[in-house]
């Protein structure tokens, strides 16, 4: 060991060890290098039992960004209509393949004299996609509009307080 390293086999930063220095075999002409590695230290133990304390601390919400609730509000509901138009086409495609829709249609034919009457899936779903559309951006400016409502009462009141903690 080295005077400068404590007993752990570690040295002070700067100084010079054994455990950083290569050390050469005692047959001088080998080429053969041997490297001195300190000892592992044993892991600390953790008394069975108790267990510690998840740590918790206390964040208040003060100001919400206009753009990043924009964002999330347009993604969010860019995915609600998503599923929606899929359930409304796989609804539609069950019901055509049952049957329902022909009956429906033969039903408005007879209940109001009208031999032209036709269900449309291409018509009803270009409808709702343009229908999802408006509605995703509406929905989305009024969430911008609530986080300035909220970014108003805020300053007054202070903002809301939330408790964050730690998983065990």
């Amino acid at each position: 060991m080295s005077e400068t390293s404590d007993d752990t086999g570690f040295a002070p930063p700067g100084a010079t060890s054994a455990a950083a220095t290569p050390a050469t075999s005692p047959a001088e002409g080998s080429d053969r290098t041997e490297v001195r590695r300190p000892a592992r230290q044993p892991a600390p133990t953790r008394k069975r039992g108790k267990r510690p304390k998840p740590r918790q601390t206390r964040v208040v919400l003060r100001k919400l960004g206009p753009w990043s609730v924009f964002k999330v509000s347009l993604f969010f509901y860019t995915c609600i209509i998503a599923v929606f138009l899929l359930a409304t086409a796989i609804l539609y495609a069950i019901l055509g393949a049952v049957g329902s829709l022909a009956a429906v249609t033969r039903l408005a034919q007879d209940l109001f004299g009208d031999e032209t009457f036709r269900i449309h899936g291409g018509w009803i779903f270009a409808r709702l996609v343009v229908t999802g559309a408006v509605m995703v951006f509406v929905w989305s400016l009024i969430n911008v509009f609530v986080a300035f409502l909220y970014n108003l009462i805020s300053d007054v009141i202070g903002g809301v307080e939330v408790t964050l903690g730690e998983r065990r």
